[in-house]
């Protein structure tokens, strides 16, 4: 949906489905998989830092592809997955663009000469732009798309004339080793930092002004470079870490069926002005006590322009989580996706994380979206004091099905 014309990327920015029934609904010539893992620049960590970071011309699959999956993780220089409790992973984001061929490396600002191609939701600017992206939940929730969707880039008739397409990894990473409080930290709880003393006064929020000492926590108190406040006599040594991510992919050809990726925010503040549709997604919000209620419940009334079939969703949600469904207009639930948690030490199982979030899987063809159609996403946390939390379903919507006959069969997804 458009270009992001802003060089500013928004910084929000044990498998949950154990098995899945998918659909064989490709019987044409096979179209080999390839799959690759790449590792991320290198960032470093000491206890208490948080690091958030911007990496460009990542290595990704080149030519006119199909992505089937894309997964990803931290890990330290051995290639060792780092546990959530030493290493937090708030986010990562695979963003696109497009820059110039002839452009110097040797420019002052590196997003000189950018365009910025977001996904096909409807938030405002420059918010949630990114195609794949998830946080403490990634090592837990599977990107597989069935065949014969995928999703395309690197057509060449959608790049500017002119420009390659490229993309980056926005990654933000806190280090909770000797935190004085490590959830408060993951919540980027702003009391739990040692912030500048003018903090307040030359920090922006979401909507460009000062942000407001009402403000509790969020990732606005969360800035690469700041500390989490730590228990004396803290000794730990600082490392580095990189995110590891694996791509599948097909070559594009005629027997593919290209997929729009959405992300939909529980906290777009949809409004209409005349006859244009205004969305002001806010990406991030405070979950307070809900009197004598268990959970508190996040929603937002989401027109689609243009409709198609849902071929797959899930949700990105923090710890606390208890669900999130995206219903269609006439109150049918077209997915619900629900966190696992974890219960021991291992990466990917670890204790109280939330670390996998369930994937719908409709058979094709049979949950529908009607053009201009009117979504709600709904988002449900436990009732308590919660900051920074994200309410956000992530769908792949097919405007035409495959002609050939389907069939039904059971995958274990991994």
């Amino acid at each position: 949906m458009g270009f992001i014309s802003k060089a500013l990327i928004f910084s929000l920015s044990t498998l949950v489905l154990l098995s899945s029934t998918t659909y064989s609904i490709y019987q044409g010539p096979q179209n080999p998989i390839k799959s690759a893992t790449f590792l991320s620049e290198s960032f470093e960590v000491g206890p208490g830092s948080i690091v958030n970071k911007a990496f460009l011309d990542i290595q990704f699959p080149r030519g006119h592809v199909g992505v089937k999956s894309f997964d990803a993780e931290l890990v330290d220089e051995e290639g060792n997955s780092v546990p959530l409790y030493d290493t937090y992973l708030h986010h990562f984001f695979a963003i696109k663009y497009f820059i110039k061929s002839n452009m110097s490396k040797d420019r002052h600002d590196p997003f000189e000469g950018f365009i910025f191609k977001r996904n096909e939701g409807m938030c405002n600017s420059y918010i949630l732009p990114h195609y794949w992206g998830l946080g403490t939940e990634s090592r837990g929730t599977t990107s597989k798309i069935p065949d014969p969707f995928a999703v395309e880039h690197g057509n060449p008739a959608y790049i500017p004339p002119g420009y390659q397409e490229k993309w980056l990894l926005n990654i933000m990473a806190i280090d909770t080793r000797g935190a004085q409080d490590k959830k408060g930290c993951t919540e980027c709880r702003c009391d739990r930092f040692n912030l500048p003393t003018d903090f307040y006064n030359v920090t922006m929020g979401i909507d460009g002004k000062p942000l407001s000492t009402n403000y509790k926590g969020g990732i606005f108190c969360c800035h690469d470079g700041l500390q989490c406040k730590l228990k004396k006599g803290v000794k730990a040594p600082s490392r580095k870490l990189s995110l590891r991510y694996k791509i599948t992919w097909v070559e594009w050809d005629e027997h593919q069926i290209p997929l729009k990726f959405y992300i939909l925010d529980s906290t777009d503040r949809v409004r209409k002005n005349g006859t244009s549709t205004i969305h002001d997604c806010q990406a991030e919000y405070t979950v307070m006590t809900n009197g004598g209620s268990d959970y508190h419940v996040q929603k937002a009334n989401i027109p689609m322009e243009k409709g198609g079939y849902l071929i797959y969703g899930t949700a990105h949600m923090h710890a606390g989580a208890v669900n999130a469904t995206l219903y269609g207009q006439d109150g049918r639930t077209l997915c619900t996706s629900t966190p696992k948690y974890g219960t021991g030490k291992e990466p990917g199982n670890e204790e109280g994380y939330n670390v996998g979030m369930s994937v719908c899987y409709p058979k094709p063809g049979s949950v529908k979206i009607n053009d201009g159609e009117t979504l709600t996403v709904e988002s449900r946390y436990e009732s308590g004091f919660l900051t920074g939390v994200m309410g956000q379903m992530y769908i792949y919507v097919a405007e035409r099905l495959p002609k050939e006959r389907i069939t039904p069969q059971n995958n274990h997804l991994s």
